[in-house]
C-alpha cells in the first residue's frame, strides 16, 4: 500500500533538488533560479506588460514586481509606464538583457543532463509525460 501523501511529497523534494541543482548553474551568470523564466518569457516576446508576465509564468504581481526590480538593477531588463495606460509597466530586455540567452540555455541544458542522468531516453520520455498527466491533472476542471 502507497504511504500516504507520497507522490506528492516527493514532488516537492524533486522541486528543492531541481531548484538547489539550479542555483550555482544560474549563479555562474548572476541570475537566481526564477530570474532565468521571467527573462525567457521576453526573449520569445519582448515589451511585455508586467501584469502580462506575471499571468504567462503563474506568479503573483508582488513576486513578479520583485523580480523585474532585481533584473533591472542588474542591467538586464527596462521598465517604462504604458504610452496608453499610465497604471501599466511594460518591461524590456537591454542589451545586457538579449546577450545572456545563450549562457542561460547552457545553464539549463547542464540542468536537464543532471535531472535525468542514467535514464535513458526512453525513461525521459515516459518521464515527461507522467509529469505533463500530472499537472494536467492539478490544473485542468475535475468533476465533482
Amino acid at each position: 500500500m502507497e504511504e500516504y501523501g507520497e507522490i506528492g511529497h516527493m514532488i516537492l523534494r524533486l522541486a528543492r533538488a531541481h531548484w538547489a541543482a539550479a542555483s550555482p548553474l544560474l549563479g555562474r551568470i548572476g541570475l537566481y533560479p526564477g530570474q532565468e523564466l521571467l527573462l525567457m518569457r521576453l526573449w520569445e516576446n519582448d515589451h511585455q506588460s508586467q501584469s502580462a508576465l506575471a499571468n504567462a509564468l503563474k506568479l503573483d504581481r508582488s513576486t513578479v514586481t520583485r523580480t523585474v526590480q532585481r533584473l533591472e538593477q542588474q542591467g538586464l531588463i527596462t521598465r517604462e509606464t504604458a504610452p496608453d495606460d499610465r497604471r501599466s509597466v511594460i518591461v524590456s530586455l537591454t542589451s545586457e538583457g538579449r546577450a545572456l540567452r545563450g549562457e542561460v540555455e547552457r545553464a539549463w541544458a547542464d540542468l536537464e543532463t543532471i535531472t535525468t542522468a542514467g535514464m535513458s531516453e526512453r525513461q525521459r520520455t515516459e518521464a515527461l509525460r507522467l509529469l505533463r498527466r500530472m499537472e494536467r491533472n492539478l490544473v485542468e476542471p475535475r468533476e465533482a
